[in-house]
């Protein structure tokens, strides 16, 4: 009988290319095909650490039309790791719809954990931890958007998402809007990177201090929790 191969999701570097782990490393050298969310972005990786690895795209475009192909490889004994672009496949990223199908397929599913822009963030923040809840992107259309903020302010925990550099102004407005000018903030900016950035303060604050620039970069912000107040006095 044909012994199966395994899936492994792999977690790459959010920036800095030091942050890979040994294990990771020796993943992506033994596995028979790298599925990558971005194939250009990966072979960098690849190059830089000598890794030979053959590599096809999966990425939110292709992977319902790809994931059963690639996992009947599995079957018939490859192993194939799945990257994304940076961090950890599945937050915010593709990998969640292969590991489910991997599981119901009766496929191995090992996880080769590693960084991630959020952890990241919610340790360089200062903002209590013993709860927080990650929210992912909030929406652009203003009505989505403006319901994403009131339901973030409620929170009786701290919350993290990823805002577009596009959008830092918007949210720090509807953070002030639904939070309050008293709520503790941080913009965690091109964590690991050459320009890595944290910014901590009052909502409030961070509003009228940053108003005038112009942001660059890939951004998670943090949310203090909230201290009671209720969505009924914004509206008033």
């Amino acid at each position: 009988m044909m012994e199966k191969g395994r899936l492994f999701i792999v977690s790459t570097p959010i920036g800095n290319l030091e942050d890979i782990t040994l294990r990771a490393l020796r993943i992506l050298k033994e596995s028979d095909l790298i599925a990558a969310e971005d194939t250009r972005h990966t072979r960098g990786l690849l190059s830089h650490y000598e890794i030979h690895t053959p590599l096809t795209s999966l990425h939110i475009y292709n992977e319902h039309q790809k994931i059963a192909g690639l996992l009947e490889q599995v079957l018939q004994g490859k192993d194939i790791a799945v990257v994304s672009d940076a961090g950890t496949p599945g937050i915010s990223d593709p990998g969640f719809l292969i590991v489910r199908e991997a599981r119901k397929a009766g496929v191995e599913v090992v996880v080769i954990p590693g960084v991630s822009a959020v952890i990241f963030a919610a340790v360089a923040s200062g903002l209590e931890l013993d709860e927080f809840a990650f929210y992912g992107f909030p929406p652009v259309k203003s009505g989505r958007r403006g319901k994403f903020f009131e339901r973030l302010a409620l929170e009786d925990k701290t919350v993290f998402f990823y805002e577009s550099p596009y959008r830092i102004k918007s949210a720090l407005d509807y953070i002030v809007k639904y939070c309050g000018e008293s709520r503790r903030v941080a913009i965690i900016r091109e964590a690991t990177k050459l320009h890595e950035e944290v910014l901590t303060g009052n909502a409030g604050e961070l509003q009228r201090d940053l108003s005038e620039r112009v942001w660059k970069g890939e951004f998670v912000i943090g949310v203090g929790r909230a201290d009671g107040r209720k969505i009924e006095e914004v509206e008033e």
